[in-house]
C-alpha cells in the first residue's frame, strides 16, 4: 500500500538554514550526515507524500490520524494545530510552505494536487485506489523518464536551464512519440500515459516532479571507493 511506503517526516524546522542530519537523528536513521542533509530528494518526496494525505483528509473529511500515519508523525511533531476543527487544512498549509521555502515548489503545482484529489478521492472508498495509483505513476515516471534521458543525466547540476529543457523534451515525448522500438520501454510509456489520464496531472506538472527529483538525486552522495570494494 502507497501509505506504507512512506518515509516518516519529523523535523522542527520553519526556516531553510536548518541543521544538517536532523530528520534522520529525530527518525533513528543510521545514513551520515552528509546523506541525510535536509532538502534532500528523500525529504521531497516525503513532504510531497504528506501533502497528498493531508490534501485528501481536507477532501474526504477524515478526521481518524491513525488512518494516515505519516500526516499524524508530520502534524504532532511540528504542533501544527487543526484548523476550523477539520484535519488537513492547516497541515497542508504548513507542508505547502515547506514545498516552497525548500523546493521553490510554486502554488500551481500544489493546485493540481488539490484538483486531482478533488475530482478523484470525492469518498472514503477511493483515496487506497488513488494513493496506489499515484506510487504506481511516480514509480514508471521516474524510471523512464531516467532511463530515456541516460547520458544526459551526466550534466552537471549548475546547468540548470538545459537539464529542465531536457526533461521537458523527454516528458513530451513520453505523450506524443509513437515509434518507440523497446517493449520495456513502449510498456513503461503506456503505463504513465494510462496513470495521467487517470490522475489527471499536465505535462507542465509532470516536468517539474520529474526535474525537481532529477535534480535533487545529482546531489545525493556518491558511494565511497571503500564501500564500492566491499563485498
Amino acid at each position: 500500500m502507497f501509505s506504507d511506503n512512506f518515509v516518516n517526516f519529523a523535523p522542527e524546522i520553519d526556516k531553510i538554514n536548518i541543521k544538517m542530519g536532523i530528520l534522520s537523528k529525530l527518525f533513528g536513521s543510521k545514513k551520515s550526515e552528509e546523506e541525510n542533509k535536509t532538502g534532500g530528494m528523500e525529504d521531497y518526496m516525503t513532504l510531497i507524500r504528506v501533502y497528498f494525505q493531508a490534501a485528501i483528509a481536507a477532501q474526504v473529511g477524515i478526521t481518524n490520524l491513525a488512518a494516515l500515519p505519516d500526516l499524524r508523525v508530520f502534524k504532532t511533531t511540528l504542533k501544527v494545530p487543526t484548523v476550523n476543527n477539520k484535519l488537513g487544512v492547516g497541515e497542508k498549509n504548513r507542508c505547502k510552505k515547506m514545498l516552497k521555502d525548500l523546493y521553490d515548489v510554486d502554488d500551481n503545482f500544489t493546485a493540481e494536487i488539490d484538483q486531482s484529489i478533488k475530482k478523484h478521492c470525492r469518498k472514503l472508498q477511493e483515496v487506497q485506489p488513488y494513493l496506489i495509483q499515484f506510487q504506481g505513476f511516480t514509480q514508471e515516471l521516474i524510471m523512464l523518464v531516467s532511463n530515456l534521458m541516460k547520458l544526459k543525466l551526466r550534466l552537471p547540476s549548475f546547468f540548470k536551464s538545459a537539464l529542465y529543457q531536457m526533461t521537458e523534451k523527454t516528458v513530451n515525448q513520453i505523450f506524443t512519440k509513437n515509434d518507440y522500438t523497446d517493449p520495456s520501454v513502449i510498456k513503461a510509456v503506456m503505463a504513465v500515459r494510462q496513470y495521467s489520464q487517470r490522475l489527471g496531472f499536465s505535462q507542465q506538472w509532470i516536468t517539474n516532479f520529474a526535474y525537481q527529483v532529477i535534480m535533487l538525486a545529482k546531489k545525493e552522495p556518491k558511494p565511497k571507493d571503500e564501500d564500492l570494494t566491499k563485498k
